[in-house]
């Protein structure tokens, strides 16, 4: 089943057909069994929806150096600055790298443009495999997350992160929860066109990920409450090469097996 958040509501994908729903989206997120409330749920049949951004009053939340690639790519940007053991140490630490990633409003979803910073010249998009979490911290579902970053920016000082991380438009999420569990074993693929040609593309599979998604989810509930529940992006295993930086109209497509694919165009933000 997949569920989909709409201009009219959420909307359930079940026995291949539509069904819009008459429940509140953070509603969900609150019960304790989101799937078995939604399996037997019943509602009006619909055609394909148009699905929005898959987030409601949550807030999105991400780890960081969880892949191997992603640990030498961290390490080389912050080499010059002299910070590249920060990385090299929070790969191997017990406790993992969480932050503080997206609300709503800065959120985007399916077909609508994420933003490079105006103020940033090195600029990739980091295709994760994305959590659904319970406010109860289950985790009941997965979906498809862009964590667009400014490499320079972070690699300037590993005390940047926020501000190459976190601005308007800088995260994408969607087309829709996959309900039921992530999988443990997925490959995931990027793909960035210019000008209808394709300027980079690679992937990587879940399995890579270093530390188990219940790991993840435990520290992040770690004296920390989501009344309406939240999503974890598990972080990047996929990592253009260095001399590679995102242009304005870029398409950017990532895809998941299981949970379809999410694609976006780029923009910069726009002066004042």
């Amino acid at each position: 089943m997949r569920l989909y958040r709409t201009t009219n509501g959420p909307v359930i994908e079940r026995d291949e057909s539509f069904v819009s729903l008459d429940h509140d989206w953070d509603a969900i997120f609150r019960h304790p069994d989101p799937g078995g409330l939604l399996s037997g749920a019943r509602g009006t049949r619909v055609g394909p929806p148009t699905p929005l951004a898959p987030l409601g009053s949550q807030e999105v939340w991400a780890a960081g150096v969880t892949y191997e690639v992603s640990r030498e790519a961290r390490m080389d940007e912050a080499a010059e600055a002299g910070h590249a053991d920060v990385y090299d140490r929070v790969y191997d630490a017990a406790r993992p790298e969480l932050f503080f990633k997206a609300t709503r409003r800065t959120a985007v979803g399916p077909g609508e443009a994420v933003r490079i910073r105006r103020d940033a010249s090195w600029n990739v998009p980091e295709p994760e495999l994305t959590l659904a979490i319970t406010s109860s911290g289950t985790i009941f579902g997965f979906t498809i997350g862009n964590d667009m970053s400014s490499r320079d920016i972070e690699g300037e000082n590993p005390l940047y992160l926020p501000q190459a991380k976190v601005y308007d438009g800088s995260c994408a999420l969607g087309p829709a929860i996959v309900l039921g569990d992530p999988p443990t074993s997925a490959a995931i693929e990027l793909t960035i066109a210019r000008n209808s040609v394709v300027v980079f593309h690679g992937g990587t599979n879940t399995s890579r990920i270093r530390r188990s998604f219940d790991e993840l989810v435990g520290f992040l509930f770690r004296d920390n409450s989501f009344p309406d529940g939240c999503l974890l992006m598990t972080g990047c295993g996929v990592v253009p090469d260095a001399e590679f930086t995102l242009e304005p109209a870029d398409v950017v497509t990532i895809t998941i097996d299981g949970a379809g694919s999410l694609r976006n165009h780029v923009v910069q933000a726009i002066r004042d």
